[in-house]
């Protein structure tokens, strides 16, 4: 390193964001995760004995990721490598496994390589790194928002053991605040600095489990705000924090994790007949920017498989929702969609019909397929009636209640039963219909 690269990055250094700075050196200053890096569970361990092998942290922005990496760089014996998904191709990866190659050959010493961001390596990235990782040529940590058990390729998931970030704990994020202020060295303590609690207290809710988000807000706080005149001390009180994180750090990535989260509990609120919730998760998907057409489908599906004929105005209320969702736009479409989950959450449950073409469907799938008995067959076309087609059918409309008992199963399966309509809403008109129906004796 030249003279000008050493003062490039002692610049970098010292203009580096507080979160960069306040990354934690030795797992002592990690704040959080004790689930996973408590002392005496299995990563705390492996990190203090440097018998690390291949690991992929999975979580939310701002939960430690790449600090833990970090720290494992400045414990362990290995050399260690670091490439980012973004910025770094196969030539990257094939360059890194060499040189970890030569260097176990020669000095017999371990690489361990770190991959910010997995997730954003292609099929062919990732492919490129299997043999390496499985002779033990380089060991792995991989860092990623998403979840590793989609968007990492399986080989190299089996070979890793993955451990999840949770988002940091109110308490964890105040923790971290204070140590910033503190710390003359890297932090903000050479600044005479005061925070009031309720500028502290909201801060550390809004950044919502991010400890980048509320470093880079109390930063921004700090830096922008004149010392008071009377003792020349900076204070910032909860209308300059709000100023500084004006907007709730919402972890929602649509093609990510917390996306599918979002909407499963959206669906199951739903589901579960709590409005409340139901509408906290669509204010969610609305505020994080969701397709509202995406939201409207979901609706489509659930008005057929969890409510069907116990409310069969669900469905066709959700579908004219999604007419109307295209055709208004956001921002009134939030009324529209209100409207909708409210009735659909309200609405008289019922999974029946989806229940009935599932087993429809596995019978034939997995069963001997049915022959279709000779009276349902068709004999519209010449020469039927010689093979008996359509012989004995009985046309309901000729009897009372446009009923008549007669077979329309095949033969195997003319005993079974799919469809069991509960008591619920509607549903329980069509089953004591279906009832009255079935106990009436065979006519003609």
């Amino acid at each position: 390193m030249n003279f000008f690269e050493l003062n490039k990055n002692t610049q970098l250094k010292k203009k580096a964001p507080l979160s960069t700075r306040m990354r934690p050196k030795t797992l002592e200053d990690f704040v959080g995760q004790d689930h996973i890096i408590g002392k005496e569970k299995l990563l705390y361990r492996a990190i203090k004995a440097d018998k690390i092998t291949s690991l992929i942290f999975y979580g939310p922005p701002g939960t430690g990721k790449t600090t833990l990496a970090k720290i494992i760089a400045n414990t362990t014996q290995s050399s260690f490598e670091q490439l980012n998904a973004v910025t770094s191709g196969v030539s990257d990866i094939r360059r890194v496994i060499k040189e970890a190659g030569d260097r176990l050959g020669m000095y017999n010493k371990k690489t361990i390589l770190f991959i910010d961001e997995i997730h954003r390596f292609n099929k062919s990235q990732q492919d490129a790194l299997l043999p390496s990782v499985e002779e033990g040529t380089v060991v792995l940590i991989g860092a990623t928002t998403e979840n590793p058990y989609f968007e990492v390729n399986s080989p190299l998931v089996s070979r890793s053991r993955v451990f999840q970030l949770k988002s940091l704990e109110k308490e964890d994020i105040i923790k971290i605040l204070h140590k910033a202020l503190q710390d003359k060295r890297a932090g903000l303590g050479n600044l005479n600095t005061d925070i009031t609690s309720e500028a502290l207290e909201h801060l550390a809710n809004t950044c919502n489990g991010d400890a980048r988000t509320a470093l880079n807000a109390l930063e921004l706080a700090v830096l922008t705000t004149a010392p008071n005149q009377e003792n020349n001390k900076i204070i910032i009180d909860l209308e300059v924090a709000q100023e500084c994180i004006q907007k709730r750090a919402l972890v929602y990535e649509k093609n990510g994790d917390n996306h599918y989260d979002t909407v499963s509990a959206f669906i199951k609120s739903m589901r579960g007949s709590d409005p409340d919730a139901a509408l906290y998760w669509l204010a969610k998907m609305i505020y994080a920017g969701e397709d509202p057409k995406f939201i409207a489908r979901r609706i489509i599906i659930f008005a057929s498989e969890d409510i069907g004929n116990a409310d069969p105005q669900a469905l066709s209320l959700a579908v004219s929702t999604a007419k109307a969702v295209e055709f208004v736009g956001f921002p009134e479409a939030r009324i529209i969609l209100s409207q909708a989950v409210t009735y659909l959450a309200t609405a008289p449950k019922s999974n029946a019909a989806c229940i009935a073409i599932q087993n429809a469907l596995k019978d034939v799938e997995h069963k001997k397929t049915g022959s279709v008995p000779l009276h349902l067959r068709d004999a519209h076309y010449k020469g039927a009636s010689q093979l008996g087609h359509g012989k004995g059918y009985q046309y309901p409309h000729d009897y009372p209640k446009s009923y008549v008992d007669q077979q329309y199963l095949p033969e195997e399966l003319k005993d079974t039963v799919y469809y069991c309509p509960t008591g619920h809403g509607y549903e329980k008109t069509i089953k004591e219909r279906m009832e009255n129906l079935k106990g009436t004796k065979k006519n003609g």
